[in-house]
């Protein structure tokens, strides 16, 4: 390793495993690393108070309100910022080595492990949480998921890093997304542009949208409600690039966090310039210290929520967080309620506690009528109707199984209600995404091949969700989203008087659910509608290609040119690297990828478009593969998945299954409860199918509520002397 000093100073290399032990030359070091560290410092805190002062000149809407839905809670902004400025001090290290030497160097080469944790604890990263910490008997998993495993404590926690399957890749090995370089060549051929990627593979504007013949819109909607429960990347704080002051609403240069997407300026989307804004995702904390420095200062991306499938997205993932969406003044044990608004009787989300807030509004409504955004345990609950809808669905099941616990055990306290009760609810998400939504998926066979029978607790697997899971594989579903949402009456055709939505109509419009129907014709029509069936003609409908909302963004967005850019952001591995992964072969011709993809058109299209099969983005290439026989994803995308979801279940301490979380009797009867049920039990619908995810024609394959097995809480009654006080 070259040590700083010599290389700042003298420009001389010196190789050193440990910090030197002449005072002089360590304290010339740290001064250097102090004074890199102050000027990070600086330029972050200016760019974010740029961003702050920008954002109040602005609009209240739309421009301020992707602050809401897609960062991270407030709370854990002092943690992004910390790994803001660590990032950032080791670049400005690096750049003033680079240029002193006249050649590019690595982090890795200059500084120690000593030095670079000096420089994290200068920056604000916290310290690693020691086992020592996980001691006593934990009845209820925590809130931030930490201490989960014992020996591990921040596996699967709140704001911790994304697991790498695989080494990133980044343009300068550090922290340059692909692409970052335009005239960089990969196997002899410059990236393509991520928006001529979907232009010219994505959809076709003459290809209708297929409907899927076994299963409903709610298998769609409810993956994208269980992907909010266990990952979330939030993206930079600051709308200022930290270096030069840039706008990245307003360039089209790269300049971290901007990353903007280029286009060309006849594409309808461009408005006045040639190019789409996109900011960086937030930077990870240093990480636990590896043997190879180089991948330890690579910069991660962080999971600012918990890994588990924990049900945070009704909780939290914060004592903050929890504090806002409790009645804590209640005795049962109760989440809060909208105190303004109400569904036929019954309740709906919290409002924000700060309004007004940014989301739409009823054309023409009185300042009387707003109807302000909901608040939830994921930020991301206002998106898009159908997503709103399942957020209240789930507050109003606390409630009910709260009430009921209150009248078996009234001996119990709010605090052990209100526990009792979120982890029913959280063990409820678990058996209902991995019982009846994963195998629909990824097809039972590469289920059975992938996960197979629960065999208890495995305290060495890393339950934490994966970079490449949370930021390609688990957005298959971006290909399955209808154009349109359904809103139905009681016999399940089109409502008399709240017609079905054009997509980007339903974006951040609580108020549709409010002064229009409520839930229950929003929930006929993900029940009684059938999902979009993937087609590879037409992989994505325009709404998201061309019409969708990002609200701090004024122009229509593609989802298709987001999510790749994100994987070059993340410096995510191309499709190849991940079909060794999972010990598929490697495809090196446009004959092996029509025999991957089953479709010899689009395959010459793909190599067309990439130039060589090695560049091909892995979202890209695992979207295109044909999908597997009763399944809804190809291979790669099932293998991906489905390690995941076995890391999930497996290395879950908390999981439902483990003995000594529920006795036998409680097992059983949450076995025999259903998305169908908790839909019952909670809304207006009186008629529903067995399997919620399965489309059916009603009337013959629907059935009256009081016909679905629901959950006998009987199983929970304790006496006095039993019970936790």
């Amino acid at each position: 390793m070259m040590h700083l000093t010599f290389v700042l100073m003298f420009g001389s290399l010196l190789c050193l495993g440990t910090k030197s032990s002449n005072s002089f030359e360590w304290k010339q070091i740290m001064s250097e690393i102090r004074s890199s560290f102050q000027e990070s410092l600086n330029m972050i805190n200016n760019a974010l108070n740029q961003t702050a002062r920008s954002r109040s000149r602005s609009p209240s809407s739309p421009e301020q309100m992707f602050m809401i839905s897609r960062q991270a809670a407030s709370e854990s902004q002092d943690l992004f910022k910390a790994a803001e400025i660590f990032q950032t001090t080791l670049q400005v290290l690096k750049d003033k080595a680079n240029r002193r030497q006249k050649r590019s160097l690595h982090v890795s080469d200059l500084l120690s492990v000593e030095e670079v944790e000096r420089i994290a604890d200068l920056s604000g990263c916290p310290r690693s949480v020691h086992p020592s910490t996980c001691i006593g008997e934990d009845k209820y998993r925590s809130l931030s998921g930490v201490c989960n495993n014992r020996q591990n404590p921040l596996w699967g926690s709140a704001n911790s890093g994304l697991l790498r399957w695989l080494p990133a890749e980044y343009e300068d090995n550090e922290i340059q997304p692909k692409g970052w370089n335009i005239d960089r060549q990969y196997n002899g051929f410059k990236l393509p542009l991520v928006r001529d990627v979907s232009e010219k593979l994505m959809h076709s504007s003459n290809v209708p949208v297929l409907e899927d013949n076994l299963y409903s819109q709610m298998l769609v909607d409810w993956g994208q409600y269980i992907d909010h429960d266990i990952s979330f990347t939030p993206q930079s704080s600051s709308q200022m690039a930290f270096t030069d002051g840039l706008n990245c609403l307003h360039t089209c240069r790269n300049a971290n966090p901007c990353f903007p997407i280029q286009i060309s300026r006849t594409d309808k989307l461009s408005g006045s310039k040639g190019c789409l804004p996109f900011f960086r995702s937030s930077p990870a904390c240093l990480a636990d210290l590896q043997p190879n420095l180089q991948n330890t200062t690579q910069r991660q991306q962080i999971n600012s929520i918990t890994s588990f499938i924990d049900a945070s997205t009704v909780y939290g993932h914060s004592e903050q967080l929890e504090k806002t969406l409790r009645n804590l003044s209640s005795p049962e044990g109760l989440l809060a309620v909208n105190r303004e608004h109400t569904d036929n009787g019954r309740l709906y989300l919290p409002s924000v506690t700060s309004g007004p807030s940014a989301c739409f509004q009823k054309p023409g409504s009185a300042a009387n009528e707003r109807v302000d955004c909901f608040v939830a345990g994921d930020s991301r609950v206002n998106e898009i109707l159908s997503l709103s809808a399942l957020h209240t669905l789930w507050m109003r099941e606390h409630n009910r199984v709260a009430k009921h616990l209150r009248r078996l055990n009234p001996h119990w306290r709010s605090e052990v209600i209100y526990q009792e009760t979120r982890k029913i609810v959280g063990a409820l998400h678990q058996i209902i995404t991995m019982r009846d939504y994963i195998p629909k998926i990824i097809g039972q066979e590469s289920f059975d091949n992938h996960l197979g029978p629960y065999k208890g607790y495995d305290v060495v697997l890393n339950p934490s969700v994966s970079n490449v899971f949370a930021t390609a594989a688990f957005r298959f579903g971006h290909a399955t989203i209808s154009p349109v949402l359904r809103r139905l009456n009681e016999s399940f055709q089109e409502h008399e008087r709240f017609s079905s939505l054009n997509l980007h109509q339903t974006f951040f419009s609580p108020w549709r659910l409010v002064k229009e129907g409520g839930l229950d014709p929003v929930l006929r029509g993900l029940l009684g509608r059938p999902a979009a069936l993937q087609n590879q003609d037409h992989l994505m409908t325009e709404e998201l290609t061309e019409r969708l909302v990002v609200l701090n963004i004024p122009e229509s967005l593609d989802l298709a040119s987001l999510n790749l850019q994100r994987g070059r952001d993340h410096g995510l591995p191309g499709y190849n690297d991940w079909r060794i992964f999972c010990r598929y072969t490697r495809v090196e011709t446009t004959s092996d990828l029509t025999e991957a993809i089953g479709n010899a058109v689009l395959a010459e299209k793909i190599m067309e478009v990439y130039g060589h099969p090695n560049n091909i983005d892995v979202w890209l290439g695992g979207l295109m593969e044909r999908p597997l026989p009763g399944a809804r994803t190809g291979p790669l995308f099932a293998c991906l998945i489905g390690k995941q979801m076995k890391m999930l279940r497996e290395g879950d301490r908390f999981w439902w299954e483990n003995p000594g979380i529920f006795t036998q009797q409680q097992r059983h009867e949450l076995e025999t409860h259903s998305l169908s049920r908790v839909i019952c039990d909670n809304s207006g619908v009186m008629e529903v199918p067995l399997d919620s995810f399965r489309v059916g024609t009603y009337p013959e394959d629907f059935h009256f509520c009081t016909d679905i097995p629901s959950l006998n809480l009987e199983a929970w009654r304790e006496k006095p002397d039993n019970c936790t006080v």
